[in-house]
């Protein structure tokens, strides 16, 4: 028979191989010390899910910092600006995607995402949109030797055909529907961001973005990675927050409660629609 190897740090386990429910341990789960696939991912995973709803993302958001309450919030969103979603595809997003576990479609970042994109498509200031896809089978990408190894942990015992990658990190359904023509989509290339080896900031720059609007997944990772670079490189960015996802739904309220404190302010995408109108 064709088995798979799980293993964490007190057992292995082998258990029969099903290429439909074979699932990759998020790339975030590698952060905690977890090594290779764990038996347990699935279940924990839909355990998980279960115990959170859209509601509860919101709930997740955090009061304005300080420093964001002087500001004009709406007069923000008047300037030229740009929404940048990260990582919201098939592997996050479909039973069969290689982070299936994490079973975000059974939460709330997906709809927010699309009440938010549909909101900044009406405003004549949002002149750049980039869907930036983040794969997690990673072969033929340039690596450091720490790179290589996490990489290759990512998909270990994952059987995924050529094709069956490209679908992978393809934009979700949903979010393809969104798209439009002169609209970026490319890959995230380095570890956490956009902003390195990408053609991002050429297009932030040709077309004078001060404000970049981001919705995506992991808020604790690429999310919060983002926002950091676009704040170093000049820009002003927002993170609507139930736009945004992270591996388990407990970690959310920190990771937006950090990115409020000290790099963005954290709104929901009904507060973006309705400053959008105020700033209409």
């Amino acid at each position: 028979m064709d088995y798979v190897q799980f293993r964490n740090r007190t057992a292995t386990l082998s258990i029969r191989k099903d290429p439909v429910m074979t699932i990759v341990t998020s790339r975030r789960n590698l952060l905690e010390g977890s090594v290779g696939l764990l038996a347990a991912s699935a279940l924990a995973g839909a355990t998980a899910a279960a115990a959170a709803t859209p509601a509860d993302e919101v709930a997740a958001i955090p009061e304005l910092a300080p420093q964001w309450k002087k500001l004009d919030l709406a007069g923000i969103l008047r300037k030229r600006a740009a929404f940048v979603s990260v990582s919201q595809n098939n592997s996050l997003y479909r039973p069969w995607g290689a982070q299936a576990a994490e079973r975000h479609w059974e939460r709330g970042s997906l709809p927010a995402t699309v009440k938010a994109a549909n909101a900044a498509r009406k405003a004549a200031n949002f002149v750049s949109f980039s869907w930036v896809g983040y794969a997690v089978f990673r072969e033929s990408y340039p690596q450091s030797e720490f790179d290589k190894v996490q990489y290759e942990t990512w998909v270990e015992g994952l059987d995924f055909s050529p094709e069956k990658k490209k679908a992978d990190n393809e934009l979700v359904d949903e979010l393809r529907a969104l798209v439009r023509p002169g609209d970026l989509e490319f890959n995230e290339l380095a570890l956490q961001t956009a902003f390195v080896g990408t053609q991002l900031l050429l297009e932030l720059s040709r077309k004078r973005i001060e404000v970049i609007v981001l919705t995506g997944i992991h808020t604790d990772w690429c999310i919060e990675g983002n926002a950091r670079a676009a704040r170093d490189n000049g820009y002003l960015p927002i993170v609507i927050g139930d736009a945004t996802g992270t591996q388990k739904p407990e970690q959310l309220a920190p990771a937006l409660q950090r990115i409020n404190n000290f790099f963005a302010p954290v709104i929901s995408s009904d507060t973006f629609v309705k400053l959008l109108s105020q700033a209409a």
